[in-house]
């Protein structure tokens, strides 16, 4: 063959080499300059976030087990970090303090607001969504705007209601005024939510006999659980971190949340206890943390429309 192609006028080292695989480097290339672009683009912008979320985080841990002379002189200590942790301040809110106690009454407090929030919102948003009658554009848009309204301006007279109704200074004040500013938002939340979910399935099931209630409860429901968890998620931590009507509805210092107590009782004039501050402030936003660990799957599904035809 070789004699062939050289009668041909055909060099037989070109065939060879045209034969040969091609050693293409513009992969391994590409991945070089690839490397430092995604340093810019991905790496460097995320170890920001993380920063600027998790140093809060940092510094109430930090100033928690700081002992008190290392709180008061920054020049002589480091102000980012301690060799010698205490768990004093720790120990003197659990022990020393109700803390516990207002731990329950806040627990107690959003997870009972919570609750009729989201019953009240699944019932309005479907109604909303799902019965035709006139004017439910409308009134969607209103339940909206009315999330709009500051709570600093319904607090006032809804202390006025709360006084004559005889629950001021209860959890009741609390359970049952907090839903005036959760199911705006969670209603208009699951409205969005519902109108995802193909209304052919409840065409199906009006077909076979199933009443509304049985289609929302059977139906509806099942498919809309990840935004009832977006709902819920939303409701709890606007309850568990609300200050302005824990601070008007609430004056026994037993009855008092988390977010009022440890600045009101933690605080004596000017004296702070920055150890006993930021160990409560950090314990108290453990459960909210637990929350968003295990359902943020459900919670960014919720977000993006997870219901498929």
């Amino acid at each position: 063959m070789t004699d062939a192609l050289a009668g041909k006028g055909t060099n037989p080292s070109a065939v060879l080499n045209a034969s040969a695989p091609i050693n293409d480097d513009t992969e391994g290339m590409s991945y070089l300059h690839s490397v430092p672009r995604r340093l810019v683009t991905l790496y460097l912008p995320l170890g920001v976030i993380l920063l600027v979320l998790l140093f809060p985080f940092y510094w109430m841990a930090l100033t928690s087990i700081k002992p008190d002379e290392q709180l008061l002189d920054l020049e002589t200590y480091s102000p980012f970090w301690t060799w010698s942790p205490t768990l004093k301040h720790i120990s003197k809110l659990l022990f020393e303090t109700q803390y516990p106690v207002w731990l329950w009454n806040t627990m107690l407090v959003a997870v009972c607001a919570t609750g009729l929030s989201i019953v009240a919102s699944v019932l309005a948003a479907y109604a909303i969504v799902r019965l035709r009658y006139r004017g439910a554009a409308v009134v969607g848009g209103l339940i909206f705007l009315a999330y709009l309204v500051p709570p600093s301006i319904l607090f006032i007279p809804l202390s006025t209601v709360v006084y004559q109704y005889g629950l001021f200074d209860t959890p009741f004040a609390l359970i049952l005024t907090y839903p005036t500013i959760l199911i705006p938002f969670s209603t208009w939340l699951l409205m969005g939510y519902f109108k995802t979910i193909p209304f052919e399935l409840e065409e199906c099931a009006l077909i076979d006999g199933a009443s509304r209630w049985q289609i929302l409860v059977k139906i509806v429901l099942p498919l809309a659980v990840p935004g009832l968890i977006s709902a819920f998620i939303f409701c709890f931590t606007l309850c568990w971190n609300e200050f302005i009507y824990a601070l008007t509805f609430i004056s026994s210092t037993s009855y008092k949340t988390v977010p009022v107590a440890i600045v009101t009782a933690l605080v004596d004039g000017d004296i702070y206890r920055w150890g006993s501050l930021m160990a409560g402030a950090m314990i108290g936003s453990l459960p909210l943390v637990i929350l968003y660990a295990f359902f943020v799957e459900h919670y960014v599904s919720a977000m993006t429309g997870a219901v498929k035809e």
